[in-house]
Parts: C-alpha cells; structure tokens; sequence
C-alpha cells in the first residue's frame, strides 16, 4: 500500500528566530512571498499525497488561519484585477485535505509523531520536518515507492563531511548502496563523535513510516529534557526490519536558524524571474 498520509510537526516554539516568533510561527516565516509550510505541503502534493496533518500547538493559532478560506479576501482580490494572486490564496488548503494534531508539551519529535496516531490511522505515512525544505518531491515519490514495495520503512539520506557528522543522526549502513541510492540500515545513531560515526550518511529530515512505529515509539524511554527521540523508534524497526534509506542529491536547505533561512530565501529570490535580475544587481552594487 502506497502512503498517501503525511505528517508536519510543527508545534516547536522557534526559539532562534525570537523574537519574531513570538507572535509568528516560524513554519509560517515567507521564503520570499510562500510560508515554508506551503512549501513543505506543496512537496507533498508533488509526491501524490492526498491528506496532510500538521501537528501543530494550541498556542499557535496563525498556523489554522492560515489554511481557514478567506473568501473575503479572495474577492477583495478579484475585484482588484489581481487574479493569479487571488487563485493563489483561494488554493491553500485545497490542493490536499489539511487536518490537524496537537502537541501541547515540547517533548520531543518522536512525541510529535505519536501525537498524529488518531489521525493517520493504520497506515503507512510521511514525516516531513518543515525546517528542510528540498528543491522537489523527486525524494518523497521515490521513498513512497520504495515503502510500497518492501513493506518497511525508508528514511531519506544525503552524505556530508565526516566532521560534520557529530550534528546529525546516521546511519549505520547493512549493506552497499544500489545504483538508484537505496541502501538497506542496520542502525541509527543520534549524533555519534565523527571518529566513531558507521558512515557519512545522515538523515535529513523525511521519513517514510510503517505505522508499528507508533507502539516503537510508547516504548521510547525519554532522554535528556524528557524528550521522546523518534530515532529510539526507528532503531526499533531497523532491527525488526525491512528497513532501508534513499540517498538523494535534490537540492536542499535548512531554515531551521536565521542563517539558513536568509539563504533559501535568497536562493529562491534569485531563482525568481521578476526578482532574480534586480536582486544580483543589488548584491553586485554592494561588492
């Protein structure tokens, strides 16, 4: 059965973009003109995938508002001639079924996961961080597929400096990697020393899961700060097995701090064709 169920956690508080976060959701910061959570649902959508829940926090409303309808506005936009704009806005929401989950207490990813059970149901899905934004679906198809026919779950990979490794979690390869990147995994481990990391392949941020991992994950003893890592799970399921990574060269960002996010935003900017052409000029008169 090919998921057709995604999940976005997206409760965290964005302590490193405060203090707009205070009031703004980071999912919601614009890369250029689109939410990176639209982006993130766009991906999914790319992938063929038919109902999204976002896992989101009690306290950030703006996240709900922003896949309400606004017929208002929507009008208000059409009245003014502004009709791509207009069918931009009045698509949110609409390209897949949006439903939401709760997390209230910051314990963890693997709590987060947890807390879409109801919504997801008996079924494999997707996990898509909203801090990593990737440059098309070509990833989340593949991984979809690959669940599909094996029965287990995939994680997606990309190969990094070894002294770079200490920052991530990696896996601990079973066996070599095919000509379409997929390699079967023994193990994960969370941020090992680079010495003692089992390869340069690392997670980055797009799961594809068989729903066992919602009874791996009760059985996760919480860590540091009682936080549930939804690695502990998957380390579960690779020893039950199958289970297997997809190593993928798809262009990719991280904005989960100011750094990164000003850099997808650049990128995307440049890439832009109104935008593109002032903005190196810009840069090029600032040398």
């Amino acid at each position: 059965m090919r998921a057709t169920t995604a999940v976005i956690p997206a409760a965290g508080l964005g302590t490193r973009f405060l203090p707009a976060t205070k009031a703004v959701p980071k999912e919601l910061l614009p890369i250029v003109d689109t939410p990176g959570l639209q982006l993130i649902v766009d991906e999914c959508v790319g992938a063929g995938f038919e109902h999204v829940v976002v896992v989101t926090s009690r306290a950030k409303p703006a996240i709900e508002q922003y896949f309400a309808p606004r017929l208002d506005l929507v009008a208000a936009l059409r009245a003014a001639g502004r009709d791509e704009v207009a069918e931009r806005v009045a698509r949110i929401g609409h390209d897949a079924r949006i439903s939401f989950a709760y997390q209230d207490e910051t314990k963890g990813l693997g709590h987060a996961v947890g807390c879409a059970r109801a919504a997801v149901g008996d079924q494999p899905f997707a996990v898509l961080l909203p801090d990593e934004l990737l440059a098309d679906s070509s990833l989340l198809a593949q991984m979809a597929d690959l669940s599909a026919t094996t029965g287990g779950s995939v994680v997606g990979l990309k190969r990094v400096p070894r002294d770079e490794l200490h920052r991530y979690g990696v896996i601990d390869p079973a066996g070599p990697i095919t000509a379409d990147g997929v390699v079967p995994v023994r193990t994960m481990v969370e941020k090992p020393r680079n010495e003692d990391a089992p390869s340069d392949l690392i997670l980055i941020g797009r799961y594809l899961l068989t729903p066992d991992v919602f009874d791996c994950i009760d059985r996760v003893q919480p860590g540091a700060g009682g936080e549930i890592q939804l690695t502990d799970a998957l380390c579960m399921q690779a020893a039950a097995g199958p289970f297997h990574g997809v190593l993928s060269d798809v262009g990719r960002h991280d904005t989960g701090n100011p750094l990164g996010w000003l850099q997808a935003v650049l990128d995307r900017a440049l890439d832009d064709p109104a935008l593109g052409g002032p903005l190196r000029a810009w840069l090029a008169a600032r040398g």
